[in-house]
């Protein structure tokens, strides 16, 4: 390998990647979000901070981030991989339930806020009428990437709240395909003009994009990735979900809509599929980088000098934003049904502007139709905005004083989230022969069961029919979470890789401490390992085997069948104080669990006895 090592080649990724370093463990332990530090770190190391006085200072240039427009590239990516993650996490029922706040509360607070806010540049600010509305429209647009993020901090995002405010933030990425068909538009009219036929095509040129965005969606995403995961190769694996990601991304951009929206469309997709989990797992940690990077090249945008200049009207500019905004949001969503409390807290998160105000009025600078003055006058206030959003967070959770489970369920039902995924549920890792009998018993007795398998064909299988099946890798902490077990009911390991097992038991154990926990073990010795890995029951195959055998014997032979039962009973106990460890710890731990089965079988004999005097009295 020839040539010569530039460090100026990689100084901007080393600076960020030193930022998040510092700024995330520093905010998290001051118990303020980490959005905040990433913001002021960009300011202060941007171009317009101490970028600016790179030129004359040496050692300036290595902590600093000089080019801003080059890092908003990549940025933009943060936001893509974001909008990606809320569409695995939705489903296109779910979708359609919010209908009546994003079709209809969303709808209006754009077209009411731009309308308002063109108003205000028209008549104040003495902007022409085609600038003016473009302004408004771009300053009616909130931020996706930081109101989400603070709202999930804060464990809101499922709270009426955040499904108001996330509904709303939706029909604006919808609504950003329109503003840059405006910004066209304008372009042509003021080049020579617009005939209503060249509009008509454009429309119709965008709906057909978006209709072969989802078809080709449909007709491939799922195909691929069983394809892909037959192949059991993590890179391949991540490669594909990178590729759908950032494929689907830049063919809605090519259409004309945004970035995020193709990425939301394909999210959805993939949210009806078996590769789910394993898809969010695997994202995860690009999101958070790149969101990171986003609020970052956010923060590296905010000229400091120009605010510095006269802070006054830009910072009255940017409270009146929020107040216009503010007032017309809380007035919109008591108007569509939403009760006090959350409509405060959802007005004041959307109040400030958002990063499409940067997309869009950027691109009317470029074409001439807004003067650069007005437009960078906007972007300035934008940013100041952006930056009160996590303080208006926590102003608006503490003005909207939390509303009863109850009264939440009662009022917006429609909005309520699907339940978790295992919740009250059995999970089962591996779905094969084994883990195929556990599901049927399960069902016979109507226990409901999500299983994990890594086996591709075993999952179309079971898929088709009817079963609720999981592709992925168990034996990541991660994916366990994802698939729901902190709230399931039991974990049943049924693989046959006996190091994958104990792991898995391990995660586990360590994720809920008081889980029933039920392994498949190969011998005996691997049950007692298992035991001391945090198993409620290890069943070895080769004991359970040989009791089978002198179970069907002793009854051919003429046993009574309630004798041999009891024997073989007797037996497998024996068998498993044999098995288990001495310690004290796990001593407690099989007396805590018989005290549970015996407890649970009092309560079917009440509920019984119950049952049965009821059957009297009826």
């Amino acid at each position: 390998m020839s040539g010569t090592f530039h460090l100026e080649t990689y100084r901007e990724a080393l600076v960020f990647l030193a930022t998040a370093g510092v700024v995330v463990p520093l905010f998290h332990r001051i118990k303020i979000s980490p959005v905040l530090g990433f913001l002021f770190a960009g300011a202060a190391l941007g171009p317009f901070g101490l970028g600016r006085f790179a030129p004359d200072i040496e050692w300036a240039r290595y902590f600093t981030i000089a080019n801003g427009e080059g890092l908003s590239v990549l940025a933009e990516f943060g936001l893509v991989f974001l909008l990606f993650m809320i569409g695995l996490e939705l489903s296109w029922e779910r979708l359609a339930r919010m209908r009546r706040l994003v079709f209809g509360l969303g709808l209006a607070q754009v077209v009411i806020c731009a309308g308002v806010l063109a108003a205000v540049g028209y008549y104040y600010f003495r902007v022409q009428l085609g600038p003016a509305l473009l302004m408004g429209l771009a300053l009616a647009m909130s931020s996706t990437a930081v109101v989400l993020p603070v709202l999930a901090e804060a464990r809101r995002l499922n709270k009426t709240s955040g499904r108001v405010a996330f509904s709303v933030l939706l029909l604006q990425d919808l609504a950003v395909a329109p503003a840059l068909f405006l910004v066209s538009a304008l372009a042509e009219a003021k080049n020579g003009g617009f005939t209503a036929e060249q509009a008509a095509w454009a429309f119709g040129r965008a709906v057909i994009a978006m209709g072969a965005l989802i078809f080709i969606g449909r007709l491939l995403l799922r195909p691929l990735f069983r394809m892909v995961a037959a192949v059991q190769l993590t890179e391949l694996f991540m490669a594909a979900c990178l590729l759908v990601v950032i494929g689907e991304a830049a063919l809605s951009a090519a259409a004309g809509f945004s970035m995020g929206l193709g990425a939301f469309i394909a999210g959805l997709l993939l949210a009806e599929t078996e590769f789910r989990r394993e898809v969010e797992v695997t994202i995860e940690p690009f999101k958070g980088l790149l969101l990171g990077l986003f609020f970052v090249s956010v923060g590296a945008g905010l000229d400091i000098g120009a605010v510095a200049a006269d802070p006054l009207p830009i910072f009255i500019y940017a409270a009146g934003l929020i107040a216009v905004k503010g007032a017309i949001i809380f007035a919109l969503a008591r108007f569509f049904g939403v009760d006090w409390r959350p409509a405060v807290e959802a007005a004041l998160l959307l109040a400030p502007g958002g990063e499409f105000a940067f997309a869009l009025l950027t691109s009317a600078m470029a074409v001439g139709v807004l003067p650069g003055h007005n437009g960078a006058d906007a972007m300035i206030v934008v940013t100041i905005s952006i930056f009160a959003i996590p303080w208006l967070g926590r102003l608006g959770a503490a003005l909207s004083p939390p509303a009863t489970e109850a009264e939440d369920e009662a009022l917006y039902a429609d909005l309520t989230p699907s339940a978790e995924i295992a919740e009250n549920r059995v999970v089962i890792v591996g779905f094969g022969r084994i883990g195929g009998l556990v599901g049927d018993m399960l069902k016979r007795h109507d226990i409901p069961f999500v299983a994990i398998e890594s086996l591709v064909s075993i999952v179309t299988e079971a898929r088709e029919d009817g079963v609720e099946i999981y592709w992925g890798n168990a034996t990541r902490r991660e994916f366990l979470m994802r698939c729901g077990l902190e709230q399931a009911r039991a974990l049943v390991v049924t693989i046959e890789n006996a190091h994958a097992t104990g792991e898995i038991v391990r995660l586990a154990h360590e994720i809920r401490g008081d889980l029933t926990i039920v392994a498949r073990a190969r011998d005996a010795g691997h049950a007692t390992e298992l035991y001391k890995l945090g198993a409620s029951d290890a069943i070895p195959e080769t004991i359970e085997a040989s009791l089978q055998l002198a179970e069907t014997v002793l009854v051919d032979i003429g046993v009574p069948m309630g004798y041999v039962i009891a024997s073989i009973h007797e037996k497998r106990d024996e068998f498993r104080k044999l098995l288990q460890p001495t310690n004290e710890k796990a001593r407690v731990r099989q007396a805590e669990r018989n005290t549970k089965i015996r407890r649970e079988h009092a309560r079917r004999r009440i509920s019984g006895r119950a049952a049965e005097e009821s059957g009297e009295e009826a």
